[in-house]
């Protein structure tokens, strides 16, 4: 991976910054955090400015829909959008995310140009329907049976911790396909349509008193076969495509906006007299470092994805599990900065700072990182 920038990438970067400068302005005022249906149509349409200016999937396969941009334009596309303040995926960050590029790496060319340009153009968002009261990290234990009828499956069951279900179009699912097959061998990944018959949406209120989550009840919902991405009872090495995206690339504007943070963290210790604690210096030291390590790491993963038919590998493991950690100690660092201030829950810190512990359970726990780490990059036995 070269580091340095050539000619067209700094040409680049001076055309999207001009052009943040214009479009930024422009945008309306954020909706109110519980209201999802605003929220939604917010995120979309900064979704569609992207498009109409060229820069939705910029770094997605052309023949997904994508500009084909290279791992390092993509990069700088990532670092520009959240050094000016730009909206993130948002809502549809499973579309954009997850099922996306999944469907872009696995999927029929019909399934492609059906389901890739309307995320791309902000006309559609998707959810996740992978966890299962009983099965969370042990997630091939999932019990959601899918019965095959003719074209369609029936599915009955339910999914859970289900982000934006509320607000979603399309639900990438897993369900079983064969009961009596080992049980990760069992188990299809299909495209469910979040109004079908059948499905009903119970959102979960967080502490922070936010409803993001939901449970999400499939009572006979029917989905046709022609909706299944990869083969019937394949779906356990989809999955692995998917959860290699949301543990290898789906975290890289994160990482940026984490450095931000803590440069504001440090502004905020010199204006109320933290700075003057030499242990608090060397902790937002320590902490600027390891950051500044997760966006080399970044660049390597996104190069070695991106590179290799856009798949991440293994070392996104080794990068959920470094960042989540590093992104709780930030929280618990901005805590002993502000003091009281950071305790209530009106204030963006007391937020992000609750939600900073999920990071050590979502998208795979820190001991499933580990696990991952030992077996497949370290070589060691499987532990029992």
């Amino acid at each position: 991976m070269d580091l340095t920038y050539t000619q067209e990438e700094r040409e680049f970067r001076a055309r999207l910054r001009e052009w943040l400068a214009k479009a930024l302005p422009e945008l309306p005022a954020r909706p109110s955090p519980d209201d999802w249906p605003g929220r939604r149509a917010y995120d979309l349409g900064w979704q569609r400015r992207l498009y109409e200016a060229g820069y939705a999937g910029l770094h997605w396969p052309v023949d997904a829909g994508g500009r084909g941009a290279t791992p390092t334009q993509h990069l700088i596309f990532l670092e520009e959008t959240e050094r000016a303040g730009a909206p993130y995926v948002g809502a549809n960050f499973v579309g954009l995310l997850h099922a996306g590029p999944t469907v872009a790496a696995e999927g029929t060319a019909e399934q492609r140009s059906r389901w890739l340009p309307p995320v791309l153009r902000g006309d559609e968002v998707w959810c996740q329907g992978f966890s299962e009261p009983d099965a969370g990290s042990d997630l091939a234990a999932l019990r959601t049976r899918a019965v095959r009828d003719g074209d369609e499956y029936v599915i009955t069951g339910s999914k859970i911790w289900t982000s934006h279900a509320e607000v979603a179009d399309w639900c990438e699912l897993l369900v079983r396909t064969d009961p009596d097959a080992p049980k990760h061998r069992g188990i299809s990944w299909l495209a469910m349509r979040m109004d079908a018959p059948g499905v009903t949406v119970r959102p979960l209120r967080t502490l922070a008193g936010s409803t993001e989550f939901a449970q999400v009840f499939l009572d006979g919902v029917r989905v046709p076969v022609a909706d299944r991405v990869g083969a019937e009872n394949d779906g356990w090495r989809v999955t692995m495509v998917t959860l290699s995206f949301e543990r290898g690339t789906a975290f890289v504007g994160e990482v940026v906006a984490c450095r931000r943070t803590l440069a504001a963290l440090a502004r905020r210790a010199r204006a109320n007299g933290r700075w003057d604690d030499p242990v608090l210096r060397r902790r937002l030291g320590r902490l600027y470092g390891e950051f500044g390590a997760l966006w080399r790491l970044t660049q390597w993963n996104v190069s070695e994805a991106e590179s290799s038919g856009g798949v991440p590998g293994t070392g996104g493991s080794v990068f959920k599990l470094a960042y989540s950690h590093a992104r709780q100690e930030l929280y618990d660092t901005a805590a002993e900065v502000l003091g009281p201030e950071s305790l209530s829950l009106e204030e963006e810190w007391a937020l992000e700072r609750l939600s900073s512990l999920s990071y050590t359970i979502a998208a795979g726990t820190s001991q499933i990182q580990q696990n991952i780490v030992a077996e497949r990059i370290l070589g060691l036995p499987k532990g029992r």
